[in-house]
């Protein structure tokens, strides 16, 4: 079976249909829904900067032409220092596919040689077990819990925090020839 062929692009008008989707119906988030969302949301930021903004952005992920989710990241600081925290969602249909490790790994390059950051970071539930290990695929690194970081479902939930680093050696087999930004 050949690896996907996987494009990051930036948001178009016609995907504002799916993030106003990722807004209202729960389902399609599944462990990460936390309420219903302001649905025009996604048109006003889309009109303010096209979601490509200095300090948090948002790109589709598109398999074979078609939309199949979107990746996130935003500028997170510790002292003086920004880096990047990334996220994924991927619509149902495309989940379980290989793709959301790819896409990360391929965002990654991105920020990596677009950005003078050191660091990406990305966090996920430790039931999540699918993530974890696309994230480990995408050339990231367990660093550890995050107590009761998160309130979901009527609770504080803890999380998990991975990392990779611009010297961290790439993710093997990601089929960069194929893979596009």
């Amino acid at each position: 079976m050949s690896a996907p062929d996987i494009r990051l692009r930036p948001v178009a008008e016609d995907d504002l249909v799916m993030f106003r989707r990722f807004a209202t119906e729960p389902a399609l988030v599944g462990l990460d829904w936390t309420g219903f969302r302001d649905a025009q949301a996604p048109a006003r930021r889309y009109a303010a900067d096209g979601y490509l903004g200095e300090d948090d952005s948002r790109i589709i992920v598109e398999v074979d032409g078609t939309a199949a989710g979107f990746m996130s990241w935003s500028a997170q600081g510790f002292g003086v220092s920004r880096y990047w925290e990334i996220g994924i969602a991927l619509l149902p249909d495309w989940r379980g596919r290989g793709i959301g490790w790819r896409a990360q790994a391929m965002l990654c390059d991105y920020l990596f040689t677009h950005t003078p950051a050191e660091r990406i970071q990305a966090a996920t539930h430790p039931e999540n077990i699918a993530e974890q290990k696309s994230l480990v695929k995408a050339g990231f690194t367990l660093e550890g819990v995050m107590r009761a970081v998160e309130f979901r479902a009527g609770r504080w939930r803890d999380g998990w925090m991975y990392s990779r680093l611009r010297n961290d050696p790439p993710p093997p087999g990601r089929g960069a020839d194929r893979d596009r930004v």
